[in-house]
């Protein structure tokens, strides 16, 4: 007679069963997807350093409970909230603010949006049965992180922008996090850009220092034959936040995509990125700057899909890393057999600044086809001691040099961004981590 074997729940998977099993009547529509991605949960259970996309980022050890379901924010959360995104306010975009995973209208800027544009809530949208057969199918996956966002959604936003329609404003997605109690949020949006239009969208995340709470937020975006679209993301988390982050994007032919991650902020973060190439001859810019200190943990993993040929991708991310802090980089490039042409390359770069920091690189090239040009590359090291004496012999105070040469690591992957106002305003980010570090 043989035993059947059954893992051992952490108290976090526990928890987050016995949340599914309370509240999964009161979430918003899509029943049958939700119940099957639980399933697909309950079976691997939190991804842990055996699963390989998982080695250098163990949930399972890093999130050892499971915070509570957030509650519907109060006049409180929503006052916290009034000035939320407020550091982007030269960027002049079009806010949609998320308080505690729920969309906000009356803390929105909705009015006279411009013709082909359309916003609205997730969880009034979940039960149109075009926004169903749309979710979680633009790039499929897997992944567990997602399978447990689709679980427990409760909102976020659905956007839409018709074809040929041209946005003159950015889009802010501002997603807030009240801090009034420890909990956990979980969000997903919707975005189809539509052919040939012109969209920039920026997510923001940010919550209350020090509270310890979790994020699992995902979104998933369609870029339609010859748009150009660009999404930035910046996570500025509160110190003891665990942020969980997919995206998941299928771009269409001849188009244009940007995509920028910025990370300065949380205990733990995971961005990960599943971008699929459907259409030939796009050209997309995926790039990224991480700023760690502390015990701070950051993981960035992309995978880039190339199912048509004939694209030209640029992938580089650039890490900076001071006390015990861990980053964490691991990127794939898929080339499928059909995809010839493809000019795909893929760069991390760590600065590290302490004896104690960590920075772990995986990248990895796929490739089914035979006529393209692909190739990856990592590095890891200190601030040049020659370049840092240049500065030095010319007076320039050491912390001072220090800050030149950080400033302008980082600057090179940010100097990728069009838009001059956020630009600007990342670049005042990095020199506020700068000096808080000083």
């Amino acid at each position: 007679m043989n035993a059947e074997l059954r893992p051992i729940k952490t108290a976090a998977e526990t928890a987050l069963s016995a949340a599914f099993a309370a509240q999964k009547a009161q979430l918003p529509g899509m029943a049958s997807a939700r119940e099957a991605a639980f399933k697909r949960f309950e079976a691997a259970g939190l991804p842990h350093r055996r699963v390989e996309d998982w080695k250098y980022t163990d949930l399972r050890a890093l999130m050892r409970e499971a915070k509570p379901l957030a509650p519907r924010p109060d006049a409180v959360a929503l006052a916290r909230a009034k000035n939320a995104g407020a550091a982007f306010a030269a960027v002049e975009g079009r806010r949609i603010v998320l308080v505690d995973g729920v969309f906000i209208p009356e803390l929105s800027d909705l009015a006279a949006l411009e013709p082909g544009l359309s916003i609205r809530s997730m969880a009034l949208a979940a039960g149109d049965p075009a926004i169903a057969e749309r979710l979680g199918h633009v790039v499929a996956t897997d992944n567990v992180a997602v399978a447990l966002n689709t679980a427990f959604m409760a909102d976020g936003v659905v956007i839409d922008v018709a074809e040929r329609a041209a946005l003159t404003r950015p889009l802010h997605l501002v997603a807030f996090n009240s801090g009034g109690a420890p909990a956990s949020v979980f969000t997903r949006s919707l975005a189809t850009i539509g052919k040939g239009a012109r969209a920039m969208l920026i997510e923001s995340h940010e919550g209350a220092p020090g509270n310890d709470y979790q994020v699992n937020t995902a979104l998933e975006l369609t870029v339609g034959d010859e748009a150009h679209v660009d999404h930035v993301k910046i996570t500025g988390e509160g110190a003891g936040a665990l942020h969980v982050s997919s995206l998941m994007v299928a771009v269409g032919a001849h188009a244009r995509f940007n995509e920028f991650l910025f990370t300065a902020g949380a205990a733990v973060v995971r961005n990960q990125l599943f971008v699929r190439f459907d259409g030939e001859g796009t050209v997309a810019g995926i790039r990224g700057a991480t700023l760690l200190n502390g015990r701070e943990h950051a993981d960035t993993t992309l995978v880039a899909d190339h199912v048509a040929g004939d694209c030209v991708a640029r992938e580089v991310f650039k890490s900076v890393l001071d006390g015990e802090s861990r980053g964490v980089f691991q990127g794939k490039i898929i080339v499928r057999p059909h995809a010839q042409k493809t000019d795909s390359k893929m760069a991390a770069h760590a600065l590290l600044l302490s004896e104690e920091a960590e920075a772990d690189s995986k990248p990895e090239l796929e490739i089914f086809a035979d006529d393209v040009q692909c190739g990856h590359g990592s590095t890891a090291g200190a601030l040049d001691d020659d370049l840092l004496f240049y500065l030095k012999a010319r007076g320039i105070p050491a912390k001072e040099a220090e800050a030149l040469m950080i400033q302008a690591f980082v600057g090179e992957a940010i100097d990728g961004i069009e838009h001059a106002g956020l630009r600007d305003t990342l670049i005042d980010h990095v020199a506020a981590w700068l000096k808080k570090r000083s």
